[in-house]
């Protein structure tokens, strides 16, 4: 029964930050769609735990680098003005919802 816990858990967290950062990017207010490039991240970060079955050390590296950056690429967005600074504490809370629930 745990087991079901944590999958629902897991589901309703990806399920609210993937809807917030669609609104994020989807209001008219805000109209900016560059936050979407997190959605790469979201994908990419479970693949190379996936794909190497006999170098686990590995891939627990190149998934943990690929976290970071999702980390790292709101910080670069709210610096370089693409997205306003509200973006920088939504999408990194985003992203800790998705990645590491």
């Amino acid at each position: 029964m745990a087991g079901i816990k944590a999958l629902i858990s897991l589901s309703f967290g990806g399920a609210i930050g993937l809807m917030f950062l669609m609104l994020g990017c989807a209001l008219p207010v805000y109209d900016k769609y560059w936050p979407l490039f997190l959605l790469f991240f979201y994908i990419l970060s479970p693949i190379p735990y996936c794909i190497s079955n006999a170098c686990k050390e590995l891939a627990i590296f190149l998934t943990t680098g690929i976290v970071i950056s999702a980390f790292g690429l709101p910080v670069v967005f709210a610096r370089a003005d693409v997205v306003m600074q509200y973006f920088l504490f939504f999408g990194c809370s985003f992203t800790a919802c998705i990645i590491l629930n």
